[in-house]
């Protein structure tokens, strides 16, 4: 009875009711799913609309996004496709959502300056990366920066954004492309151990070469300033290539580690509530 077609308002806004409109879950959701399929859109381009039933209209733009992206064996039945779909995409929001409120939950470490904080967003990304592989994992490790952006705003004119973006898929990229070409335990130990390796390489060339020197034209403050951040909590920092040596490179390789050792011991527990077949 509520039909909607893709050219008309569907790829300028997202419809919701009034009453959906009141329940911040249901929002974000929605949200989310029109960011994957669309792209990013401020929350004040969004118009809403009452209509007869929300439901229909959620599970019509689901499978719309669905559909459009391809994402989906043909040889399903119409009824699995959209299951599917339904399922995909609702993991990819409710892991988008989970990591973004894990990166704003951030704390310094005591071997590194201030301006490198911990946080477990890796977690969700890594977990769903897992199950779904290694394009859904992108797309989560994008949308977890674009949550803690509008929850928490940028201090770094997104340069701290976009390193923690890319430094998130060097784990997880070639962790999923392992594990999923053999699911099994042993697997999963390379796996996590190759994406550990590859943060903590990538994350420390793109700190020397790239980020360090970025914050230094940023905000004005010669890289001798930035060093003497490291000398304050190591006093074997001395110059850049130390400060990667003695922070950047055993902040990467402690995070790696807690974050593959906490998916070795919750993906299976989580796959029963989650990813069930």
């Amino acid at each position: 009875p509520y039909r909607l077609t893709e050219n008309s308002a569907l790829k300028e806004f997202v419809f919701f009711s009034f009453q959906s409109f009141f329940e911040p879950t249901y929002f974000l959701y929605l949200y989310l799913v029109f960011v994957v399929r669309f792209g990013f859109v401020s929350l004040f381009e969004l118009q809403y609309y009452q209509v007869f039933d929300t439901n229909l209209l959620y599970i019509y733009l689901l499978k719309v996004c669905l559909n459009n992206q391809g994402l989906i064996e043909n040889k399903l039945s119409h009824n699995e496709k959209k299951a599917v779909g339904i399922k995909r995409l609702s993991l990819i929001a409710m892991f988008s959502a989970l990591a973004g409120v894990l990166m704003s939950i951030e704390f310094p470490l005591f071997f590194a300056p201030s301006f490198y904080k911990f946080d477990f967003s890796e977690l969700p990304v890594l977990m769903i990366s897992f199950y779904l592989g290694p394009s859904a994992g992108v797309i989560v490790a994008f949308l977890k920066v674009v949550i803690k952006i509008l929850i928490r705003s940028t201090t770094t004119a997104f340069v701290g954004d976009f390193a923690n973006f890319l430094t998130c898929c060097a784990l997880v990229l070639p962790a999923s492309i392992i594990y999923l070409k053999s699911k099994s335990k042993k697997s999963a130990v390379i796996a996590l151990v190759a994406g550990t390796l590859t943060l903590t390489i990538f994350g420390s060339f793109f700190n020397a070469f790239y980020l360090i020197p970025t914050f230094s034209k940023l905000f004005g403050l010669p890289l001798d300033v930035i060093v003497q951040m490291g000398t304050k909590v190591n006093p074997a920092i001395t110059s850049v290539n130390t400060l990667v040596l003695f922070a950047v490179v055993p902040f990467n390789l402690l995070k790696g580690t807690v974050v593959s050792i906490l998916t070795m011991l919750l993906y299976k527990r989580l796959e029963k509530i989650f990813f069930k077949k």
